[in-house]
């Protein structure tokens, strides 16, 4: 299968700790499971017009919950930090959260 640079990027990832890493230009997103790091960076810096510095990605397992007698799985899913070059401009997409 191949992914498109819309497809790698799945959504931000907008929490306490994430917009706090913003101060440092560090981003958090939401990336597919099949992406690896150099095709999570050549997305971002073509979708968002930035240059990159650093990728790091965290893999997550989804958990076991029931509801009664039954058993699921929530999804697995992988999240990727992306830390932006001292010269590179901020992504526009997060700056409505910053408040």
């Amino acid at each position: 299968m191949k992914l498109t640079n819309y497809d790698v990027i799945i959504k931000p990832v907008i929490t306490e700790k994430s917009m706090a890493q913003m101060a440092d230009r560090q981003y958090t997103f939401m990336v597919h499971v099949d992406s690896n790091k150099s095709m999570i960076k050549r997305a971002v810096e073509e979708v968002f017009g930035v240059k990159v510095e650093d990728v790091k990605t965290l893999n997550y397992d989804g958990k076991l919950k029931r509801v009664g007698r039954s058993i699921g799985r929530r999804a697995s899913f992988k999240k990727a930090v992306i830390k932006l070059t001292a010269d590179s401009k901020a992504i526009e997409f997060f700056e409505g959260f910053n408040a």
